[in-house]
């Protein structure tokens, strides 16, 4: 069982577009690595490794002008990107084998740029603080997002429509 806490958060203009950055660099991470395992699964080729999605998607990929803008946001927030792709995987290979109960779970997709609801995660150990006067201090980031009461060890950030 996993517990969840909902918190609203007020961020600053500034704080928007650090978060707007955010959610799209895990956007675009989830999505490189879905095209690579789609690519590579076409062409016959063995499944991938977590570690060498990762090297791939992300160390590799901010060594790239395409790509160096991937280096302005917290590399928890990719891994966590990858970390997810690799749980919709997970879940789509046990729910055809027949090991997951319930209904059927579909291949994973591609996130859209024009989805209203984006999420980020960051981990105890991605280095954001929570402040003496309850605001939090993300990752890469020197301005605080809002109040946040401190909770359980992954704190998730989603942008729900409004």
């Amino acid at each position: 069982m996993q517990l969840r806490y909902n918190y609203r958060v007020y961020p600053t203009p500034a704080q928007q577009e650090a978060l707007a950055r955010a959610f799209g660099c895990a956007r675009v991470v989830f999505n490189d690595g879905l095209r690579l395992r789609q690519q590579l699964q076409e062409a016959g080729e063995k499944y991938v490794s977590d570690a060498d999605l990762s090297k791939l998607v992300i160390t590799q990929a901010k060594g790239t002008p395409e790509r160096a803008w991937l280096g302005e946001v917290s590399a928890v927030v990719l891994q966590q990107a990858l970390a997810d792709l690799n749980t919709a995987y997970r879940n789509f290979f046990t729910s055809i084998t027949g090991k997951r109960k319930g209904r059927k779970v579909a291949p994973p997709r591609f996130r859209s740029r024009k989805d209203n609801r984006q999420a980020i995660r960051f981990t105890k150990n991605s280095r954001f603080t929570v402040l003496d006067n309850g605001c939090l201090r993300l990752p890469k980031d020197r301005r605080r997002a809002g109040a946040l009461v401190v909770g359980p060890a992954v704190r998730a950030v989603v942008r729900d429509g409004g």
